[in-house]
């Protein structure tokens, strides 16, 4: 299961900025509080609704405060939420308004990336978390990232690298040990990624596209009854992740469960039609 993609949100940077930017006037205690209730709900503190942090971060930017800075986080962080609702578009427009305002904060670049990736726009993907890494050549995140959207190309040489690199700058990274282990598979390192699938399952990142990775390890290595074990695993966790689906067909098929191992793959090319195709470029023949 190809991994996917997180956003950065503006931290406690606003809270200070934005009080900074405050107009005397705004200083009284009633207006002060509702000003700190909607930073807080800017920033994404608590469990607010995305709708209540966009009309937060709205409410912010519409007072216009001094702080060309403070302005930048608000308009990420609402693109942040604008990206987890599905509104691709307002969230790049808010993120290009965050940029303009801050060409040096590289969240945003980051940001901008993960909606574009989302929006299958690979290259302007690839293009802005190249951005965010000229910016802060430290940003783990970001090189986790551009090594989703290598994958989405099917550039798996260089996804490897961006992995390496995520898990050089920050070696506790979930999201880079499991996306490694998933690009080690395809590319057939199979102990190495093995290696990385336990790294990954050990920090307790226990989710369906880690156990699908190695799934689709023991698949490879002829280990099949190991790979129904971690398939039957992920889709506990994911019961339609259509590649968990076709894989544990392919090695019901091997041990000679015919009739468990075609419900499986037609349940799978169900959900997603081109399944068979992409398991025959990882090398897996199941005819």
């Amino acid at each position: 299961m190809k991994p996917g993609s997180s956003v950065a949100e503006g931290g406690l940077a606003l809270v200070v900025l934005m009080l900074v930017g405050l107009p005397v006037v705004a200083q009284s205690s009633k207006v002060k509080d509702s000003y700190l209730s909607n930073i807080e709900l800017c920033n994404g503190t608590g469990a607010a609704s995305l709708d209540a942090r966009i009309g937060a971060c709205t409410t912010f930017i519409q007072a216009r405060p001094d702080s060309t800075a403070a302005l930048a986080i608000a308009y990420n962080n609402r693109g942040n939420a604008y990206t987890a609702k599905g509104d691709y578009d307002s969230a790049i427009s808010d993120f290009d308004q965050s940029i303009a305002l801050n060409p040096t904060y590289a969240k945003a670049f980051n940001n901008r990336g993960v909606a574009h990736l989302r929006r299958r726009e690979y290259e302007l993907a690839i293009e802005a978390f190249d951005n965010a890494i000229k910016l802060d050549p430290g940003y783990g995140a970001a090189f986790v990232n551009r090594a989703g959207a290598y994958l989405k190309k099917n550039d798996h040489q260089r996804a490897a690298h961006d992995y390496d690199e995520a898990i050089r700058l920050q070696p506790a990274s979930r999201a880079a040990w499991s996306g490694r282990c998933w690009t080690r598979a395809v590319l057939g390192a199979s102990r190495e990624a093995l290696e990385d699938c336990d790294r990954a399952l050990q920090s307790g990142s226990a989710s369906a596209a880690v156990y699908d990775s190695r799934g689709l390890i023991h698949l490879k290595m002829g280990e099949f009854g190991a790979a129904i074990d971690d398939y039957n695993s992920a889709l506990r966790a994911a019961p339609e992740l259509a590649s968990a689906l076709f894989g544990r067909g392919v090695a019901k098929l091997k041990q000679g469960d015919a009739i468990g191992g075609k419900s499986d793959i037609s349940t799978a090319k169900t959900i997603q039609k081109n399944i068979g195709d992409e398991f025959a470029r990882y090398g897996v023949d199941y005819n």
